[in-house]
């Protein structure tokens, strides 16, 4: 155990060594805890050190454990733990702010270490670069420096051209078809045409919402060199900004400990100034298992992430970097690397073998639960009553790797869970991370990744920079959006699980408007915007018309009223409620000449952001970093207290600070709460790409996930937060909106498509069809409506770059998840709206390809949801062959028709065909008999139906169901 020290100045630590000891998966080492050491609490008792800010980094180092073995987490045992702590830290911060104001009225920028910088002349003071201070004597360089980090890179003009004057042109043709089915009815089919006509209404007004936010579509390039230039020159100190990445895990027997490892080492191991980096983990299934795995991956970092940085390797998790089947050898120029790249393989493979052995160990749970090496039982054993959890395994001046050098913080957290109270499953995890990294290290900008998503290009932060730390763009920018890309996907892609078309035709055409949608990971964020703040809005320069009617500058009563007037404006639900300018401007007018006011202002913000006045002042620190006068004390058991249950009670997190709590879907409301408030976000789509992951290209897993996405729409639609109706006094633009709506209804598409899917099987059984005898001048619309269909596909694939192939298994996997997944969606979203009755969603499994090359993609699950689908398949197989043999028996008369009808039901069936071929799998034995089986029945029966001739006499359906089994 270690033991905890201090003498009257507070700065000598004393810290024993490690008994041996073995516990879980390895033993103690003994020896001493490096200087630098963020200390665990058990029992409420503090072991180690938290050294004070760097004046150097502007950010409080953070320490790490220097050996292997066993960690005990900083654990709160409290028995009001919502309510513990709140200590004097926050109030010397929020005074460090307003000094900050003051000196920033005298025309000086105010420095973490005291010191202040004259703003760069011919600057702005609030620009983000008005404080560097270049002393270039070449002015080539000079001018460099000043250049723009990025600039939109227009769709030429022979190709975006057309394309927008055949989605005009198909629009014309659509209202013309509409017009022309409306007004010619089909009397003998009346319903089966008036069903139709309902659902074609529908598809257009749902194809309209989809195509017209991708009318302005862009594409971006960054200048990494410019960006290295401005903010990050050889033999200085780097002014890049900090950066506090996170991780989000649940189930470690869903998502393998083996996935988590390889995305915080390829963290770990990023191209980025270490001192600006900090990993925070989530484990909110407060699992031994999790814990246990990243204290190995903390000790095999110390090898791994030298090994990637001397070498320059991509990408930077071992798993798949050991995995590419490619020339390791090119480009290498050092002859030890050869030497070196078989001795890390080796190094991984140990290191695997370990993980796995703590998988194992844990496959059964002890009866007892599961005990640490000092005897007491883990935390977590009671996963839905625990308290919070911290531990530091990496830290700054802490945490070096086998060559000495400091490697980034790492830091796992599980939040506190009790009986009783309401935690918001994933949305409620990220909040506690932003509370628990605001408290700890406070970096300016937030990277969240799922655990089975990698850093795939270890310059994937710096290319965000470009547009984050951009003077004239970062200052605006909520946050940049990388595309999911994924490994482990088949070549042919059955089930459309790479999505290429969401992230490379949709996507990039909301960035020619205000900005992607978020997408749940991948996405760095600027703190501010998370904390409900509005955007800076850029003063507009007055009218020359009210200047020559002697227009004048507003006076400070009047700027008093029109801010009581936005304030009372803000009252409404639906216009942001915070403005990082409107408090400042408060402050810096009261001046704060007596201490009640500073209070008053400080008591304001605590009831929205949380009884925490140490969160409250890292809230207004616009470029982040941790209060020189922070102690390790404080920030300890602050951080354990911001990540209490009850921390959110009475507060705005989640309606309007941080991930908005309402839906499964968190993602999709979060980045529309922003986008209403004014911000914009940039996608960015660099040529490696950014991130990658894992997919369920299993079809029944892959429905389960896209059923879960469907049903947080529906949750959103009937939500106060449908984009319908909410935010029309923010600045959303109005295709913006558009795009929101389209996200959120698109699962009711799933009725009139069923229904769609129904009609043809009903014609072709029936003898009747919905649409009546046409013209030939009519017949030409029909075919301009089809020619323009596929005339957007393709122009639309060949602006942005996607295969036929992709754009084909898109359309498929439409129809597809349209009549299963989304329909379900629809029912149970109706479920809990109207009678209250919760569906529980299941995680999604990220299993490795270990059996064989997709192994998985042949393996049947079978599903209540591929019930609607099976259904649609086998009806439709009937109906064609009662079609054709009603139009044998009739004649050559009844075949005109006949092509009209086959044409839908060939429509349908070649739609589904993906499903067909999986459920026909070769490991699908049992289920291909009984589907083939189905479909010959029903083809007998079809056949007995409909009126044949075998024995010269006429029989009809009706006939035979009277006559029974003597037939």
């Amino acid at each position: 155990m270690l033991t905890w020290r201090t003498n009257s100045r507070g700065s000598d630590v004393g810290l024993a060594k490690y008994d041996s000891g073995e516990i879980g998966h390895g033993k103690y080492d003994s020896g001493e805890i490096p200087r630098g050491y963020i200390p665990s609490l058990t029992h409420s008792q503090i072991s180690g050190e938290i050294p004070g800010a760097s004046p150097d980094h502007m950010m409080s180092p953070v320490g790490n454990i220097g050996r292997r073995g066993h960690q005990f987490p900083y654990v709160n045992h409290s028995p009001n733990p919502s309510r513990e702590f709140s200590g004097s830290l926050g109030n010397v911060a929020w005074k460090e702010r307003v000094d900050g104001w003051k000196m920033k009225d005298k025309g000086a920028i105010p420095m973490t270490n005291g010191t202040s910088i004259a703003p760069s002349e011919g600057r702005g003071v609030g620009d983000i670069d008005a404080s560097t201070d270049y002393n270039m004597e070449d002015a080539l360089l000079n001018d460099e420096t000043r250049q723009p980090l990025s600039r939109k890179v227009p769709i030429p003009s022979s190709r975006i051209n057309p394309y927008r004057m055949v989605i005009v042109l198909r629009l014309i043709v659509l209202c013309i078809f509409l017009h022309y089915r409306i007004t010619n009815p089909v009397r003998n089919a009346y319903p089966l045409w008036l069903l139709s006509v309902i659902c074609e209404i529908w598809f257009a007004l749902s194809w309209i919402l989809d195509q017209f936010p991708k009318w302005s579509p862009i594409n971006r390039e960054t200048y990494l060199d410019r960006l290295a230039l401005r903010y990050d020159r050889e033999g200085e100190p780097s002014q890049l900004a900090p950066v506090d990445i996170f991780v989000s895990t649940v189930d470690p027997m869903k998502e393998p400990p083996l996935v988590t490892a390889n995305t915080v080492l390829s963290i770990l191991a990023v191209d980025y100034p270490v001192d600006k980096v900090s990993c925070y983990v989530s484990d909110d299934g407060a699992a031994m298992l999790t814990f246990d795995a990243l204290a190995e991956t903390s000790e095999f970092a110390r090898k791994w992430v030298p090994f990637c940085k001397k070498y320059n390797i991509e990408p930077r998790a071992p798993e798949w970097y050991f995995a590419q089947k490619i020339d390791y050898l090119k480009d290498k120029i050092q002859t030890s690397f050869v030497k070196d790249r078989r001795a890390m393989k080796r190094e991984y493979e140990e290191f695997k073998v370990r993980i796995n052995g703590l998988v194992a160990k844990a496959q059964k749970v002890p009866e007892e639960g599961w005990i640490m090496q000092d005897g007491t039982p883990w935390p977590g054993n009671n996963t839905r009553d625990h308290p919070g959890m911290i531990q530091v395994f990496l830290g700054h001046s802490g945490g070096l790797d086998a060559e000495g050098n400091e490697l980034p913080r790492l830091v796992y957290v599980s939040r506190e869970k009790r009986p009783g109270f309401q935690h918001h499953k994933k949305a409620g995890a990220m909040n506690a991370l932003v509370r628990v990294s605001a408290v700890l290290t406070n970096g300016q900008y937030l990277l969240n990744l799922d655990c089975d998503h990698y850093i795939n290009n270890s310059k994937a932060l710096r290319e965000a920079m470009c547009f984050l730390m951009d003077p004239n763009l970062g200052r605006s920018v909520c946050y940049v959006q990388f595309p999911q890309r994924f490994d482990g996907i088949d070549r042919n892609d059955r089930y459309a699980n790479r999505n290429t078309v969401f992230f490379d035709i949709n996507l990039r055409g909301l960035d020619g408007l205000q900005g992607p949608v978020y997408v749940g990971t991948g996405c760095v964020f600027n703190r501010t915007a998370l904390y409900g703040y509005e955007p800076p809005i850029k003063k507009k320069k007055p009218v020359f018309f009210s200047s020559l009617c002697g227009g004048r500058k507003k006076t400070s009563k009047s700027k008093k009223k029109s801010s009581e007037k936005k304030s009372h404006k803000h009252a409404d639900s639906s216009v942001p409620v915070f403005n990082l300018e409107d408090i400042e401007e408060g402050i810096e007018g009261s001046q704060f000449d007596d201490e009640k006011s500073l209070i008053m202002s400080q008591m304001s913000l605590e009831k929205r952001f949380g009884q925490s006045s140490v969160f409250v002042a890292s809230t207004l620190m616009e470029y982040g970093g941790v209060p020189q006068s922070a102690t390790p004390e404080s920030l300890l058991k602050e951080a354990i207290h911001v990540i209490s249950c009850g921390y959110e009670d009475k507060t705005d997190w989640g309606s309007e600070i941080g991930w908005i709590y309402g839906s499964v879907t968190e993602d999709i409301l979060t980045g529309f709460k922003m986008h209403a408030r004014g911000w914009r976000s940039i996608y960015c789509m660099p040529k490696r790409p950014a991130f990658k992951g894992s997919a369920p290209i299993n079809l029944s897993d892959r429905l389960n996930q896209v059923l879960r996405w469907a049903l947080g729409s529906i949750e959103i639609l009937f939500s106060r937060h449908c984009p319908i109706w909410y935010g029309y006094g923010g600045r959303l633009k109005f295709l913006e909106r558009f795009a929101y709506v389209n996200t959120t209804i698109y699962p009711l598409t799933s009725i009139p498509l069923l229904l769609y899917c129904i009609l043809p099987a009903v014609c072709l059984l029936t003898g009747k069809f919905i649409i009546p005898e046409i013209s030939n001048f009519a017949s030409i619309w029909f075919i301009l409506l089809f020619i323009s269909i596929f005339a957007t596909g393709i122009l639309e694939m060949r602006w942005s770059g996607v295969g036929i192939d992709e754009w084909w298994r898109n359309e498929q996997f439409w129809v597809i998840g349209g009549i299963s997944a989304h329909l379900f969606a629809v029912f149970q979203g109706l479920l809990k709206v109207l009678a209250g009755i919760d569906t529980s969603f299941t995680v999604t499994s990220k299993a490795t390809d270990e059996e064989g090359d997709f192994a998985e993609l042949y393996m049947f699950k079978w599903t209540t949801l591929l019930i609607p689908p099976t259904t649609i398949l086998i009806i439709n197989l009937v109906g064609v062959v009662a079609g054709i043999s009603y139009a044998i028996n009739s004649g050559y008369q009844s075949w005109g028709p006949l092509f009209g009808k086959l044409f839908f039901a060939f429509w349908v069936i070649v739609h589904l065909y993906p499903f067909l071929k999986g459920l026909m799998g070769r490991q699908n034995r049992t289920p291909t008999i009984v589907v083939v089986w189905a479909i010959l029945l029903a083809s007998i029966f079809s056949l007995l139906w409909v009126r044949i001739d075998p024995f010269t006499t006429r029989v009809t359906g009706p006939d035979i169901v009277k006559c029974g089994i003597n037939c």
